[in-house]
């Protein structure tokens, strides 16, 4: 592929992404190679190498084989003077889920593994279900359906599953692909009048995952192929994993016929992160940036304060470990939640939910059953100090202000009668069933 070549590929491609996304992640990439089916990239750093694969690799994949039909496969290549995050862990390289496999499965990230799946609540169901898909015996629902919102883990059960299948069962075929990436192939097959090529080899499998489904919703032709590949499939007691944003039915577009053949499987729901779920996978990647950089420290309370302030889903938690280890490393300081609050300042801003102090002292008085004034009065007997204590401990956790600021509206206490309070309430959460009932069941009533 020529220079020139490459420039008009890049021109369709920002055509089909828009300006703001070509400029930021396409326009920096450069043609490296095109030899043996494979075509290298050549990346600015490793995370653009990554988020371009994963969020644009089917479409560039998709017009680089209208041009050069022998193109199977991309390959991302720092640049020499390319730079990655400092001392951040280097995730490693993607590879196919059958080497050289003709059905050119999707890359599969070795990161997302079972073994790295963080359990919880809201997950536990899904995750028992993916375990026992991925041993590969008799197929006892078929399909498994997985949905839920943006980071809950769809994406990793998924790739968990086809590198089990691939490591204890190198006899079966599995082929993981997105949802695009079928109708890219639907659509080629169709261009080139290969339909039945595309046919036998999507009913030759053992195993077929197709992730994000709800992208075929619309596209007529593509759904009628996928209904029939759907059914051949299922005839044949081959194992079919699908995920999507939400529930078969909710999918708007989606053909009847389709959500009745996913709903007669196994449908798990991934649940919204609880606080315990978000803290054990702070735990679990902080773990593994420590083994990487033994000299970093972390103090105690931060993984807290992160689980708290964000909740929304396991990717943002893991984008903002990511900068916060990066930033620490350069700065050479140990990871305090001063450096926190300063480090993530913009992000914790925008997941903060307007909490005020004067918010959380009238529901914490009103769950406690006591009077506001008292609440933030001089009097020090344990049924009006254990209260103030916790609701000094949510105005730490829930919102941006500093110990002398929540000092002041708790009736002008200084800060270090605020640090105690908040460090006191930190410590009797973890041994005291009652308060930790009552810290989750105020958070909750907050964020609501």
């Amino acid at each position: 592929m020529t220079q020139e070549q490459w420039g008009e590929l890049k021109q369709q491609i920002r055509q089909a992404v828009g300006q703001n996304k070509f400029r930021n992640w396409i326009e920096p990439l450069e043609i490296a190679d095109v030899s043996d089916g494979v075509a290298t990239l050549s990346v600015p750093t490793r995370f653009i190498g990554n988020y371009v694969s994963q969020h644009f690799g089917d479409l560039i994949l998709y017009k680089m084989s209208q041009l050069d039909s022998g193109v199977r496969k991309l390959d991302f290549r720092v640049a020499v003077n390319g730079t990655d995050t400092p001392h951040a862990p280097k995730p490693a390289p993607a590879r196919a889920a059958r080497g050289d496999n003709p059905l050119h499965s999707a890359p599969l990230d070795d990161r997302f593994r079972f073994d790295s799946f963080v359990v919880g609540k809201p997950n536990q169901l899904a995750h028992a279900a993916a375990r026992r898909v991925a041993e590969g015996g008799e197929t006892t629902f078929n399909p498994l359906f997985l949905y839920g919102g943006v980071g809950l883990g769809k994406t990793h059960l998924m790739h968990a599953i086809a590198w089990e299948l691939v490591d204890q069962r190198p006899d079966m075929t599995v082929l993981y692909l997105s949802a695009e990436q079928f109708m890219y192939r639907f659509v080629q097959a169709l261009r080139d009048r290969k339909i039945m090529d595309f046919k036998q080899m999507f009913r030759s499998v053992d195993v077929l995952m197709v992730d994000d489904v709800q992208f075929i919703a619309g596209k007529d032709s593509t759904q009628e192929e996928f209904f029939h590949t759907f059914n051949a499939l299922v005839d044949q007691n081959k194992q079919i994993v699908i995920s999507a944003d939400c529930a078969p039915g909710e999918i708007a577009r989606l053909e009847d016929r389709i959500k009745s053949r996913l709903q007669c499987g196994l449908v798990v729901d991934l649940h919204p992160t609880d606080y315990e779920l978000r803290l054990g996978v702070l735990q679990n990647r902080a773990e593994r940036y420590r083994e990487a950089q033994p000299d970093l420290t972390i103090e105690d309370g931060v993984l807290e304060f992160l689980a708290h302030r964000i909740n929304t889903n396991v990717r943002v938690l893991e984008g903002a470990l990511t900068r916060l280890f990066a930033f620490a490393s350069l700065v050479g300081k140990p990871i305090s939640q001063e450096l926190t609050q300063d480090c993530l300042s913009d992000m914790l801003r925008s997941y903060e939910r307007k909490l005020s102090v004067e918010e959380i002292k009238r529901k914490v008085a009103d769950h406690y059953n006591i009077r506001l004034s008292d609440l933030v009065g001089p009097r020090r007997t344990r049924c009006y100090a254990r209260p103030r204590q916790v609701a000094m401990y949510l105005c730490k956790q829930l919102t941006s202000r500093s110990l002398p600021e929540i000092g002041r509206s708790f009736g002008g206490r200084d800060h270090t009668t605020v640090m105690h309070g908040v460090k006191k309430i930190d410590e009797l959460r973890q041994k005291d069933a009652q308060i930790a009932d009552d810290l989750e069941l105020l958070r909750r009533s907050l964020e609501a």
